[in-house]
């Protein structure tokens, strides 16, 4: 009987111990390192690719940068201010309160890049708001808050797309410039999900605000809708790198919260800087068990045999693109993204790259798939965190998600199969691509 390869062997390791809950990262490491180990090769690999990969790549540092900026936000009172500003906007339609939670994650997509961020830092005063005297059922607030969260990757900045430029060499800049238009056709959608479940379940009309209220609710909300202009004129000004843009957002958000809003406890501050400091590692150590594992899948040139496999199916460029996104979102269902964009994505880049599809497009679709797997189950985390805010049972909000998964999905299908939605903003500002 023949003997198990390394790499077969390496991947069986990293199964068994993430399903005993060793955290992925971690998991990647020791399977790499039996690799290592079996195909007689020098263990010390593993602290180089880690070290090489984490101190080589200056973009790393754009997502930490971005996670405290987020924490910065949830801490002070820009969240709050912001809402009574998009109150301002949408609140006296049928539903407002409803769609000033899709207006809300437009607003912050613009400054923290994390539908976990967005729906942790605004998820339990929109439900609050929402569910208060009845108007809204739980299980809908919930549901909604977790499906409008994802907006807040797609329309720039966006950490995924950040890690997504790590291991493909596209551009950060017009990457984020790419998932302007998607982030806005998938809120267009979403809202008007809105004004059918409003028409049909007679979801409450808000309260017009009086006029003489008008200026000092933007006034009071101007500074926070300043970050994404600063943050965004600094990326395409050419005035900063993105992650330099990155550290000036988290500046911004911090000189805000504490000298115009005077919000920001020393207490919470400390608590700002923890919670970032944990998901940082969190993320650092899934990216640094990927650089180790993605130099196994080199070693075994896994990247060209899929490549040669998928051209021997005569697939061509949409046949491709139908299958990752059916791939894509399968692994989404179980899968976490920073998982899939650091293991499963590096796989496909060749294979695009070889059927001429462009690789800011492919990004944003890539970018769009690990989205809906936040709020598709069975791992769905952003459903588990509204659930844990709401306390709504998760069967119900499962149920009134559905059909805004479902304009996602279409949302999807017109950002895979119509390119020129996806690359005519970065065009516009000089991309050849």
């Amino acid at each position: 009987m023949s003997s198990i390869s390394p790499f077969s062997a390496s991947l069986v390791l990293i199964t068994v111990l993430a399903l005993v809950g060793m955290p992925i990262g971690l998991s990647m490491m020791v399977g790499s390192i039996l690799y290592l180990w079996m195909a007689g090769l020098d263990l010390g690999t593993v602290a180089e690719q880690f070290l090489n990969g984490m101190y080589s790549n200056y973009v790393i540092l754009a997502v930490p940068l971005f996670v405290l900026a987020a924490e910065f936000m949830n801490i002070g009172s820009m969240t709050e201010r912001l809402l009574s500003f998009c109150n301002l906007i949408v609140g006296r339609f049928r539903g407002g309160l409803a769609l000033v939670n899709v207006v809300q994650s437009i607003i912050f997509a613009g400054m923290s890049g994390s539908a976990i961020a967005d729906a942790a830092g605004t998820g339990g005063l929109m439900h609050a708001m929402m569910t208060k005297n009845g108007r809204y059922p739980s299980s809908f607030a919930a549901a909604l808050t977790a499906v409008t969260s994802v907006i807040g990757p797609i329309i720039p900045p966006s950490i995924p797309m950040v890690i997504y430029a790590l291991v493909s060499d596209a551009s950060i800049g017009y990457l984020f410039l790419a998932g302007m238009l998607p982030g806005l056709l998938m809120a267009s959608l979403q809202a008007l999900q809105i004004f059918i479940t409003a028409s049909r379940r007679n979801f409450p009309v808000e309260e017009a605000v009086a006029l003489r209220e008008v200026p000092k609710i933007t006034w009071q909300a101007l500074p926070a809708l300043m970050m994404p202009v600063i943050l965004l004129g600094c990326i395409y000004s050419g005035i900063t790198t993105p992650t330099e843009a990155a550290a000036i957002a988290a500046g911004y958000a911090l000189l805000v919260s504490t000298v115009i809003y005077r919000s920001i406890s020393p207490a919470r501050f400390y608590e700002a800087l923890s919670k970032s400091a944990k998901t940082t590692t969190t993320i650092g150590m899934l990216i640094a068990g990927s650089l180790v594992f993605n130099y196994v899948v080199t070693l075994e040139n896994i990247p060209d045999k899929l490549r040669l496999v998928m051209m021997g199916w005569d697939l061509g460029p949409i046949g491709f693109l139908i299958f990752v996104n059916v791939v894509l979102l399968l692994f989404g269902c179980v899968l976490e993204g920073t998982a899939i964009l650091l293991i499963i994505v590096p796989v496909f880049i060749p294979t695009a790259q070889a059927l001429g599809i462009d690789l800011v497009h492919f990004g944003v679709v890539v970018v769009v798939n690990i989205m809906l797997g936040l709020v598709t189950p069975p791992y769905g985390l952003l459903l588990f965190i509204v659930a844990k805010i709401s306390g709504a049972p998760m069967r119900a909000i499962v149920r009134d998600a559905t059909p805004f998964i479902l304009w996602m999905i279409v949302s999807l299908v017109i950002i895979t199969f119509v390119p020129d939605l996806v690359l005519w903003l970065p065009r516009l500002l000089g991309y050849q691509g």
